[in-house]
């Protein structure tokens, strides 16, 4: 097999539709546009979602809802993890290290699920009420 000899499989291969190119093909005078309206002229179109001047149905219904962008930013720990590290004093950096919080994430909170034993304090990371009260209860501080 050569470089010179490939070509493409029988039927893979077909000429593009040339349209408006007299009565003989089929498609001459109009060239499948129909007859007359916005959409049979040249540069005649709408935007996406355009119905003809009626009220649009994206503005009919009711807007609801929010998706906060900062949300993906921010890592859920749990005191469950806390408990398995190390260290009395924990902040961002040291979650980071641990592997419980990548390198996009921004923020931590500490959320109410397992238990704790010890004392910890935390540093520059947010909890919940029931994981603050969970934390001084151990002994530990949220700062």
């Amino acid at each position: 097999m050569k470089l010179n000899t490939i070509s493409p499989a029988q039927g893979a291969k077909h000429a593009k539709r040339r349209v408006g190119r007299g009565i003989g093909s089929g498609l001459g005078k109009t060239a499948g546009r129909g007859h007359k309206g916005q959409k049979s002229r040249s540069g005649g179109f709408h935007k996406v979602g355009f119905e003809g001047g009626q009220m649009p149905l994206q503005r009919r219904l009711p807007k609801r809802g929010f998706k906060s962008l900062t949300a993906r930013l921010t890592a859920e720990v749990r005191l469950s993890d806390l408990e398995r590290l190390p260290l009395e004093e924990v902040d961002l950096l040291a979650l980071r290290q641990a592997g419980l919080v990548t390198d996009l994430q921004r923020a931590a909170k500490v959320v109410l699920s397992g238990a704790l034993t010890r004392k910890i304090s935390l540093r520059g990371i947010g909890a919940t009420a029931g994981a603050k009260a969970a934390i001084e209860a151990a002994g530990g501080s949220v700062a």
